[in-house]
C-alpha cells in the first residue's frame, strides 16, 4: 500500500507531504484545483516519462518520493532479479532537473524507468477514464479470467515455455534455411574440395619445385661446368691440388723460422682440405644431375597446376590454398552437422510442445470452470450499478493451435438492454457502461486480494443519485481487502471514505 507521497516543485505544487491510510480514501475538490496532479506525480515514480514542463520553478529540480508497504507482497524474487534490496517500507524516488534529465531510484539504488515501471505495476493500479478501454483489450480479458482462477503461476510457466518454444521454432527455421542453402551449394563445395585434395598440396612444395625445375632445365650446362671445375681442381697436370702440394712442401721447410711462416703453412694445409671437400661435393652434385625431359615436363605440369589453382582462387601461396581447402571441407561436411542439429532441435520442440499442450488443457479447464462465477458476479454488480437488464458473458473457444494465452480465444460479450443481442464490449458498450463494467471487474479482482492499492480517477463520471451511492458501497467493500483511493466529484462516494481529503489552490 501507498504510505505517503512527497512532492516538490511539480506542476502547481511547491511542496507537499501527504500520508495515506489503509482502507478507503476519497479526494475531492473543484475542477482545476489539482486533484489529478497528485496522480501525475505518483505516475512519475511508477515509471512514466516526464519533461521540464512538470517543473513548478524552472530553476529548481523536481523531486517526487513515495513510500510503500510491501511486506505482504511476493516481490522478493523480482527485487533480487534486478539487484535491488528488498526493504520495507520501500522508497521510490524520481528527480527531474531543469534540462529535463531524469533519474530514478528504488531504495536509493539507481534504476532505469523500465525496472521502476515493472515493479510499480505490482504496487498500484491507477484507473483513469481512458483505462475503461482496457475492457476491450484481449490481454486484459485473459488476465481477468486467469486472476479469478488463481492460476497466475501456471500462466507464468506457460508463457515462459511458450517463449522458449517459439524461439526454438524460429531457430529451427533458420537451420532449415541454412540446410537448404548448404544442400544446394554442396555439389560446388565437393567439386572444389575434390580438386584441391587431388592436388595433394604441401606448404613448402612450390619453392622446392621452382628450384628443382630450374636445375633440370639447365642440367647440361650445370653438369659440364661441374666436370670442368673438378678437372681443374684435381685431374689436370697443373691442377689446383697439385700446385698446393708443391706450395705445402716449400713452406714446410721454413715453417720453423718464424711464427708468421708457420701460420701461412697451416692456412695452406687448411685450404687443401677445404678444396678436397669442395671437389668431393662437386662430384656428388654432378652425379645427381640427370637430364630427363619427362621429369622436366612432369615438374612443369605440377608448377602450372599450382599456379592455376592460385589464380583461380585468387590467392598468392600454397598455404592459402590449403586453408581454403579446409574451409571447403568444413562447408561440405556442414550438411551432416546441420541435419543433426535440426533433429536435436525438433526433439526439444516436441518435448516442450507436449508440455505446453498439457498445461494449456489444464489452464483452459480452469477458465471454463471459473467463467460462470465471473459472469454471475459481474452481472450482479452491474445490476447494483443501475443496469438491471445488463447481460455479461465470456465466450471461450478452443483453438487448434497453441497461442501466447494457451489454446483459447476469449471475448467479453455485453448488452445493457433487455432482450438485446450480446456483442463484443468494444462494439456495443457506451462510455458510461464501460466505466461501470470496469468497476465491476476490478471489484471482482480485488476480492482475490491480487492488488495492493487501486486508485480511481473520476470513475463516477456521468453517473449520479442512487447509482453513485451503490458505486460508493462497492468501492467501500473493495477497501476491506485493499487500499482504495478515489478522486470523485460526488458526495455519495466521498461520504463513504474512511479518510476524506480536499484539494484546493490559493
Amino acid at each position: 500500500m501507498l504510505k505517503d507521497l512527497q512532492i516538490e516543485n511539480y506542476a502547481l505544487i511547491d511542496k507537499l507531504d501527504i500520508k495515506f491510510n489503509n482502507g478507503f480514501t476519497t479526494i475531492t475538490g473543484e475542477t482545476g484545483a489539482g486533484k489529478s496532479i497528485l496522480l501525475g506525480a505518483l505516475s512519475l515514480i511508477l515509471g512514466q516519462r516526464a519533461d521540464t514542463q512538470v517543473l513548478y520553478n524552472k530553476n529548481k529540480k523536481c523531486i517526487i518520493e513515495g513510500h510503500f508497504d510491501i511486506k505482504n507482497l511476493d516481490l522478493k524474487e523480482l527485487f533480487n532479479n534486478n539487484n535491488l534490496d528488498f526493504e520495507n517500507p520501500c522508497c521510490f524516488r524520481r528527480e527531474i532537473n531543469q534540462h529535463g534529465k531524469s533519474r530514478a531510484f528504488i531504495n536509493d539504488t539507481p534504476v532505469n524507468l523500465s525496472v521502476m515501471k515493472q515493479i510499480g505495476d505490482k504496487l498500484i493500479d491507477i484507473h483513469s477514464q481512458h483505462q475503461n478501454l482496457l475492457a476491450t483489450d484481449k490481454l486484459f480479458q485473459f488476465e481477468v479470467v486467469d486472476n479469478f482462477c488463481d492460476q497466475l503461476s501456471e500462466i507464468k510457466n506457460y508463457k515462459e515455455l511458450y517463449k522458449n518454444w517459439k524461439s526454438l521454432l524460429s531457430k529451427n527455421e533458420l537451420l532449415k534455411e541454412e540446410e537448404r542453402k548448404a544442400r544446394s551449394d554442396q555439389d560446388y563445395y565437393n567439386f572444389q574440395l575434390d580438386e584441391l585434395d587431388k592436388a595433394n598440396l604441401d606448404t613448402d612444395e612450390f619453392d622446392n619445385l621452382e628450384t628443382e625445375l630450374k636445375i633440370l632445365e639447365n642440367a647440361e650446362v650445370v653438369k659440364l661446368n661441374f666436370e670442368k671445375s673438378n678437372y681443374l681442381l684435381e685431374e689436370s697436370e697443373m691442377s689446383v691440388t697439385t700446385s698446393l702440394n708443391e706450395v705445402e712442401q716449400l713452406l714446410s721447410s721454413i715453417q720453423d723460422v718464424s711464427p708468421a711462416y708457420s701460420e701461412i703453412y697451416e692456412r695452406i694445409k687448411s685450404s687443401k682440405i677445404e678444396l678436397k671437400d669442395i671437389s668431393r661435393d662437386i662430384s656428388g652434385l654432378s652425379e645427381k644431375i640427370i637430364f630427363d625431359k619427362n621429369k622436366i615436363q612432369e615438374l612443369k605440369d605440377r608448377y602450372d597446376l599450382i599456379n592455376q589453382l592460385k589464380l583461380k582462387h585468387n590467392v598468392t601461396s600454397i598455404g592459402e590454398l590449403i586453408q581454403l581447402r579446409e574451409e571447403y571441407r568444413t562447408k561440405a561436411n556442414s550438411l551432416d552437422s546441420l541435419e543433426e542439429n535440426i533433429q536435436k532441435n525438433e526433439k526439444k520442440i516436441n518435448e516442450i510442445e507436449n508440455k505446453l499442450i498439457s498445461l494449456a488443457e489444464k489452464i483452459s479447464n480452469n477458465r471454463k470452470n471459473a467463467i460462470p462465477g465471473i459472469e454471475k458476479e459481474v452481472t450482479t454488480m452491474l445490476k447494483q450499478l443501475g443496469m438491471p437488464n445488463a447481460q455479461f458473458k465470456i465466450d471461450i473457444k478452443h483453438l487448434n493451435e497453441l497461442g501466447s494465452n494457451g489454446k483459447d480465444s476469449l471475448d467479453f460479450l455485453f448488452n445493457a438492454n433487455l432482450g438485446g443481442e450480446l456483442k463484443e464490449v468494444s462494439k456495443i458498450a457506451s462510455g458510461g457502461e464501460l466505466s461501470r463494467l470496469m468497476l465491476s471487474i476490478k471489484s471482482l479482482i480485488s476480492k482475490k486480494k491480487l492488488l495492493s492499492t487501486i486508485i480511481f480517477d473520476e470513475i463516477d463520471s456521468g453517473i449520479s443519485g442512487d447509482i453513485a451511492t451503490q458505486m460508493g458501497v462497492i468501492l467501500n467493500d473493495m477497501a476491506k481487502t485493499m487500499q482504495v483511493i478515489t478522486i470523485t466529484h460526488l458526495a455519495q462516494i466521498a461520504a463513504r471514505g474512511e479518510e476524506q481529503l480536499q484539494v484546493y489552490k490559493i
